[in-house]
């Protein structure tokens, strides 16, 4: 769960420095977040299943 918030922290501090990047490397970020966050919640789901 501290991932979980970690993670959210850092996307917050990326969207506040998304001005100062270009569309294309907050783009990819978010993408890499994104997909970071699906896997995290596709192992947590195996988790309880299993």
């Amino acid at each position: 769960m501290i991932i979980l918030v970690a993670a959210l922290l850092v996307m917050g501090i990326m969207l506040g420095a998304v001005v100062q990047l270009p569309a294309s490397a907050s783009l990819v970020a978010g993408t890499v977040i994104g997909c970071w966050l699906i896997v995290f919640a596709v192992r947590e789901r195996r988790a309880r299943r299993g």
